[in-house]
């Protein structure tokens, strides 16, 4: 397996790292085996025609390793003003209410921030920087040597396309808007990929598997160029299986609250509008389908990704959800399937 200097990189920690580096998506990077490392290394053992036991043996570390080139699992980044510059929201209240009071739903602290920045859990970059402050531009920290996603200017294209805030779970997007295409965000696309999102889009089908909770992105001959784990459905709102279109790309979106369409929402809860931001309920990319009502969409927990329910809609990692607006405009094929 891979090494690197101190703090010594577990076999685990690099496998989710290169899985990352790779397109295939292990969700929050956290140093824990787990169903969406599994996941991850299944899908990428298919896609390189591998034996698909789900654990990284020596001819999957052979191939992750070839695709990384020389790169090791974890490097240093030192801490930008921008990072600290925030602003920060560091009392974010659970009810959906009381945020629709709130300017912005942003992170709460440079941590936070940090992690997203690095697909990493909060815990993780603790544990692997004793003592940081986290607080300090400057100060030199260890983190996933993955494409760090760059909120900044995902917020800095939605600002640029002058685009009114989206929907999300029954609220009408405002005409005009999401047609134009997303740029990546977040992650390059695996093997150099990237070409005009008019060669690209038409040939492009996003599917999301209920049975191992995964999405990818398949080209026209099926072949992968993206997994990520998803939380999708439950009980009470089960995923639609069947084929859908995109028929609006947001960044950056206004989550746009009705309590009808939530089989338990509070009864006190009225319709509102809540703020945009990171720790929005939908997170940093609202992508609407032809189903009325339902959605793929980044999250304000991606530690629950892949591990809990959802109300219906698809929900990814906000960095996964920014990686996949590279991929989709108008039009773009969605099947859900068992």
């Amino acid at each position: 397996m891979p090494t690197t200097g101190a703090p010594v990189v577990s076999e685990t920690l690099a496998a989710q790292i290169m899985l990352d580096r790779a397109g295939f998506s292990p969700g929050e990077i956290d140093g824990r085996a787990g169903a969406n490392l599994k996941r991850a290394a299944m899908a990428f053992q298919r896609a390189q025609r591998l034996t698909e036991s789900g654990q990284v043996d020596q001819m999957t570390w052979q191939r992750l390793s070839e695709q990384a080139g020389n790169q090791t699992p974890l490097t240093t980044y030192a801490i930008t003003d921008a990072d600290v510059a925030g602003p920060f929201v560091t009392d974010i209240p659970t009810d959906l209410m009381a945020q629709s009071k709130l300017k912005a739903l942003g992170y709460r602290s440079v941590l936070e921030a940090l992690a997203e920045k690095f697909h990493a859990s909060p815990v993780l970059l603790q544990q692997m920087n004793k003592g940081a402050a986290f607080t300090m531009a400057g100060e030199q920290i260890v983190v996933p040597n993955v494409q760090p996603f760059e909120l900044s200017a995902l917020e800095a294209k939605e600002a640029a396309a002058g685009r009114g805030r989206g929907q999300a779970r029954g609220a009408a997007p405002a005409e005009g808007r999401g047609a134009a295409p997303a740029e990546g965000r977040g992650a390059a696309p695996a093997d150099g990929r990237g070409r005009g999102q008019a060669e690209r889009a038409p040939a492009m089908t996003i599917a999301v598997t209920k049975s191992t909770s995964s999405l990818t992105v398949e080209d026209e001959s099926g072949r992968v160029l993206f997994h990520a784990p998803v939380t999708s459905g439950s009980e009470h709102d089960p995923l639609p299986i069947g084929n859908w279109k995109v028929t609006t790309v947001q960044k950056m979106p206004v989550f746009n609250y009705n309590p009808d369409l939530f089989w338990d929402a509070n009864p006190a809860h009225s319709k509102a509008r809540i703020p945009a931001g990171p720790n929005n309920p939908v997170g940093v990319a609202w992508i609407d389908l032809s189903k009325e009502h339902y959605g793929i969409h980044g999250a304000p927990e991606p530690s629950k990704i892949g591990h809990v329910q959802s109300h219906g809609c698809v929900r990814l990692t906000n960095w996964d959800a920014a990686r996949v607006l590279q991929w989709v405009q108008a039009g773009t094929m969605v099947v859900f399937r068992e």
